[in-house]
């Protein structure tokens, strides 16, 4: 296909505004693309590598704006094409708006990376894929003189182009297509033309991650094709995501709770093969490397993370792509997110970065396992698979239908340093790039309250001398004056041993009476609190409850009068 036949399909696609009529239009240039199709599939998105790949062009816009500049003319530099994009706001408008064609330079005779005829014949002289080839070669250009070489490439592609190729050849370059394109349509208009399902497509993708291949098997060999395609080590696929939701969410949802904590770090994924991996796209045979380490957004970091390689290289011994978390720790403490950056950017001086910060790898998922694929198995066999396969780095998970158990391992996990918890529904597929009720992230403690202890309860077994359970009550008056207190609840999670004995101590004095394990305290410590929300109940008192309290922390600042009222807990139970 030339190139103009596409940049004439991308300008129809950008006057539409319907997402069907966007669809059915790029469908059609999907039918009538013939070996074109995979290339297609990536420019129409305004991608030039697949999804999977790490592959770059690595081009500045200053260098796009040299490039316009030369194959404009010798009268045209970079700070007029730069400053033609401060009016106009669009590289590929400032592209289409110069009169290419015929100006002197290697470029011009070479068609860049010296696979076109060159010379500026002006329109419909390039070819989809005489494009994708000098790109290509543009991405391959590193080291010394790999700028020139850039800069040459591009000027070669401008100096053919039209000014409606130019539009979109600028676009392109900077990834910034801007016709309306995504990926759903994509998936969609692949489906339409090969009569396949939008299902099978979906499923092609999520173990591929690569649309021009996905399309071309759909062409070429239909459903069954397309179901035959599986993970390929040394590919990445996109990471399963999670959003923000609550124990109760869960719990209300599901029969029971697969948790795990919550890690402050860097996601990644693993590909491991003890007979080597194909590298660099698959083009690249790579025997010697046994593991790749890929960022949540697909980059390959695995030179910036030995210890990782190291760990697997040690504990893992068959074929296996891993899903997990890298955490920064000192002294096995884990700290913040921003150290494991640190590390994820570092391209030199590893080994030196390697003693300033440690990491450690924390698997949490299996999506391949020895020559099966997993994403289809459901959460509580992929995490079997993993302590199967993997003998060290597994995170725990714990399966529960019990909301005081479910606080217990959030407490352990923030007293340990990390973030909170995960949800996730045990029966549930692993879904690439998908973002879904299946996993939750346990929403923070928007709001806190401030509440007097009023009650509490004497432990049990090894906790059996200390106060081990405290009620809650609200001021009944907004006022602040001693109007009473009104119950709301009972906190007995985020609390260590070492600070129940310091409760007991604190609140013995103030027991009015006992009865049995329960005692009558003297309302005056403020405890803070935090919980998930605030629930109508004819248990307390005051109306209310707080579903899944957490202690926080006294308030030694406050006293039982500046404690938070009932009025307060009635306006956040209305807010939520």
């Amino acid at each position: 296909m030339e190139f103009g036949e596409f940049a004439d399909t991308a300008a129809e696609i950008e006057a539409l505004s319907a997402d069907t009529d966007i669809a059915a239009r790029v469908t059609t240039l999907f039918e009538n693309a013939n070996d074109d199709l995979p290339v297609l599939s990536r420019f129409v998105q305004g991608r030039v590598f697949p999804a999977w790949s790490s592959r770059t062009l690595d081009i500045g816009p200053s260098y796009c704006y040299e490039a316009v500049a030369r194959a404009a003319g010798t009268n045209v530099s970079a700070d007029d094409v730069e400053a033609r994009l401060a009016d106009v706001g669009d590289i590929g408008e400032v592209a289409a708006s110069y009169d290419f064609g015929g100006q002197q330079g290697l470029g011009a005779f070479t068609g860049g990376g010296g696979s076109g005829s060159g010379g500026g014949d002006g329109a419909n002289d390039l070819t989809v894929a005489e494009v994708a080839e000098e790109l290509d070669a543009l991405a391959e250009a590193q080291g010394s003189g790999s700028q020139d070489k850039k800069i040459d490439i591009l000027f070669g592609l401008f100096n053919r182009a039209s000014s409606d190729e130019a539009r979109y050849l600028a676009r392109l370059v900077l990834s910034e297509m801007r016709i309306g394109v995504g990926e759903g349509t994509v998936r969609d208009a692949t489906a339409q033309a090969f009569d396949v399902s939008v299902e099978s497509v979906e499923r092609a993708l999520q173990v591929s991650n690569d649309y021009g291949e996905v399309a071309r098997v759909a062409r070429e060999e239909g459903e069954d094709g397309l179901e035959a395609m599986d993970l390929e080590l040394g590919r990445p696929v996109q990471a399963m995501l999670a959003q923000a939701g609550a124990v109760s969410d869960a719990l209300d949802d599901w029969d029971e709770a697969a948790v795990e904590w919550k890690y402050d770090g860097a996601r990644v994924q693993i590909h491991h093969d003890p007979e080597g991996l194909e590298w660099a796209g698959g083009t690249e045979p790579a025997a010697d490397r046994e593991v790749a380490v890929f960022s949540r957004n697909m980059e390959d970091v695995t030179d910036a993370l030995p210890e990782v390689v190291e760990h697997v290289e040690e504990h893992l011994d068959v074929p296996a792509i891993l899903d997990g978390e890298v955490v920064a720790t000192e002294d096995g403490d884990p700290l913040p997110f921003q150290e494991v950056l640190r590390r994820f950017r570092r391209k030199h001086d590893v080994a030196q970065a390697r003693e300033e910060v440690e990491l450690d790898l924390f698997a949490f998922d299996c999506l391949h396992a020895d020559g099966t694929d997993l994403l289809r198995a459901p959460l509580t066999e992929r995490h079997d698979r993993l302590e199967a396969v993997l003998d060290s780095g597994v995170s725990d998970l714990w399966i529960t239908d019990d909301p005081e158990e479910i606080a217990a391992i959030e407490a352990e996990a923030l007293e340990a340093g990390h973030e909170g918890i995960m949800l996730k529904r045990p029966s549930s597929t692993y879904s690439p790039g998908r973002r879904g009720k299946n996993w939750l992230k346990r929403k923070p403690d928007v709001e806190t309250l401030d509440l007097v202890v009023t009650g509490a309860e004497w432990g049990e077994g090894r906790r059996a001398s200390f106060l081990g359970t405290f009620l809650l009550s609200a001021r009944a008056d907004e006022s602040g004056g001693d109007g009473g207190f009104e119950t709301l609840g009972k906190v007995a999670t985020g609390i260590t041993d070492e600070e129940l004995a310091d409760l007991t101590e604190l609140l013995e004095p103030h027991v009015r009476t006992q009865d049995g394990q329960a005692v009558e305290i003297s309302p005056e410590v403020v405890f803070e609190v935090g919980y998930e929300e605030i629930q109508e109940s004819p248990t307390y008192s005051s109306g209310y409850a707080l579903r899944f309290p957490r202690f926080l922390g006294v308030r030694d600042d406050k006293d039982p009068e500046d404690a938070d009222s009932l009025a307060r807990v009635e306006r956040l139970a209305d807010e939520q």
